[in-house]
This record gives C-alpha cells, sequence and structure tokens, in this order.
C-alpha cells in the first residue's frame, strides 16, 4: 500500500514520457561516440543514466505535490491527491523529495564531472516548474524546459559534451512536445486557475487560443525531429517513425475541442506515451541498422 502511494504521489506511470526520450538520445550518442573511436555506452551508463532520470522527475513531482498541497486539496479534480487526503504526511514527502534529489546527484557525478556539475542547475529547473504558475503563463514552457534537460543529459553522460547539433534539436523537439500537451491537460483547470489567480497559457489566451499554441507548439516538434533526421544522418526506421508521430499529434488535436474536453487524458496520456515509444523504438531500430 505504501509502495503503490508513492508511485501514485509521484505519478510514476508518467516515466514513459520523458524516459524513452533520454534512451534514445544515449543510444544515437553511442552511435556518434563508436564512430569518434571512444567506447560509447556500457551495462553501468545505461543504469546510472536510468537512475539519474528517474530520481530526477520523482524529486520534481514531489516538490510538486508539497508546494501544491493546498492548492490541490481546493481543486475538485485533485483533492484526491495523497498530501490533501493525508495518506503521506508532508515530512515523509519531504525525506522521499530530498533523498531522490540526493540520489539524482550522486548519480549525475558517478556519470562523470559534468553531469555531476550540471545536475545542480539542471534539479533547480525541474523543481523550479513547479512555482512559475504562480506567476507566468509560461510555466508549461518551463515543463517542457525541465524534461528537456533527459536526452541532453543522456547525451553528455555518453559523449562528454553537448556540442552537436542532433542532441540539441531533440532537446527541442522534447521541449515543444511536452509544452504543447501540458497545454491540453491544463485546459481541464482553466476555470479553476481563473477564480484563484494561477497563470496558464489557457487562462491568459482562452482554450481557443490555447489550443492553437498546442497545435503550434506541436508543428515545432515535427520540425525539430525531422531536423534531428537530417542533420545526424539517420534512415527509413527513424523516418516512418516521424511520420507515425506526426500522425498521433493531429489525431490528437483532432480530438480535442474548446467545447469538449471529455478527451483530454487520452490525448495527454495515451496518444502521447505512444509518442515517446514510437520514437524509443524507431531511433534503436535505427540505430541498430
Amino acid at each position: 500500500m505504501a509502495v503503490r502511494a508513492f508511485a501514485s504521489l509521484v505519478k510514476l506511470s508518467h516515466t514513459i514520457f520523458g524516459l524513452p526520450f533520454a534512451l534514445a538520445a544515449a543510444a544515437l550518442a553511442h552511435r556518434a561516440a563508436v564512430a569518434a573511436g571512444e567506447p560509447g555506452l556500457d551495462a553501468l551508463h545505461i543504469v546510472l543514466i536510468l537512475v539519474a532520470f528517474t530520481a530526477a522527475r520523482t524529486a520534481a513531482m514531489g516538490f510538486n505535490r508539497i508546494v501544491d498541497r493546498r492548492i490541490d486539496a481546493a481543486n475538485p479534480r485533485t483533492a484526491d491527491r495523497e498530501l490533501p487526503k493525508g495518506l503521506i504526511g508532508v515530512n515523509t514527502a519531504w525525506a522521499f523529495t530530498l533523498g531522490s534529489a540526493a540520489l539524482f546527484v550522486g548519480a549525475a557525478w558517478l556519470l562523470g564531472p559534468l553531469p555531476g556539475v550540471l545536475s545542480i542547475p539542471a534539479l533547480a529547473i525541474v523543481l523550479g516548474y513547479s512555482l512559475f504558475k504562480r506567476f507566468s503563463w509560461t510555466s508549461h514552457l518551463i515543463l517542457g524546459t525541465a524534461l528537456a534537460l533527459a536526452p541532453g543529459g543522456a547525451w553528455i553522460a555518453v559523449t562528454g559534451s553537448l556540442t552537436a547539433a542532433p542532441p540539441l534539436l531533440l532537446m527541442l523537439a522534447v521541449a515543444t512536445w511536452v509544452a504543447g500537451f501540458d497545454v491540453i491537460y491544463s485546459l481541464m483547470d482553466e476555470r479553476f486557475d481563473r477564480d484563484h489567480g494561477l497563470h496558464s497559457i489557457p487562462v491568459r489566451f482562452g482554450p481557443k487560443g490555447a489550443l492553437v499554441l498546442s497545435a503550434a507548439l506541436h508543428v515545432g516538434t515535427v520540425l525539430a525531429l525531422v531536423a534531428v533526421h537530417v542533420t545526424a544522418g539517420l534512415g527509413l526506421a527513424h523516418g516512418l517513425g516521424l511520420l507515425a508521430i506526426a500522425a498521433v499529434l493531429a489525431y490528437e488535436h483532432a480530438i480535442v475541442r474548446p467545447g469538449d474536453l471529455s478527451r483530454v487524458n487520452k490525448a495527454f496520456f495515451d496518444l502521447n506515451g505512444w509518442v515517446s515509444l514510437v520514437y524509443l523504438a524507431a531511433m534503436l531500430v535505427d540505430v541498430a541498422m
């Protein structure tokens, strides 16, 4: 029961969004490293990347639930979360969050000096996202930036630098993708956020404007992934994956309308889960070939 409560607290199932892109970046970085005569990935690197990603994401979600616990309690959609209901104590949540943050920093240092140094500002970004909706509608973009750090960090862990174009373009793709679907998700809280002085793109631009901006962000996602394809010299498998992802994103926007939010959860979780998994599969097949 306790394990289930903590997994729910940090939405462990949402790992499906960011982790596949981190692993895809690691696979592409491995190809680049081997081509340059360097060792590339090994089993230890893979384990440490998994630990670092999971720990950073857990710390970010734990911090989010702690600082938002009063907001969550007031919102009917989130009132059943673990902290508002008292299923997990605030002190326990803090210990879990701080422990996860320490684990992330430790795993980053084991990956190398540069990942270790960068782990502190990275942690500040992934934690700081939770505070932005109190004063800025750009919070969706900050969340996108936070998740975009994962493929960049994976690339650095394998190659020791972040000077090549493909990982930067992949980070841009993840940032716009996450920000776009977070805008769709936040439509469910537009009225609550407006009434409680919270900021979001739906509050600032209205549901119709929010969906237009979300679609524009996802166009940017596809263009960035096409740029990854070109600059990294990827092949057929990756190209087919991009076509599938473009189709999924188009369908995502087709099923959500300003006056009909009944399929927001499907658009948010189911479809975007497929986006990340399809991309990882396409990258792994392309690199292997």
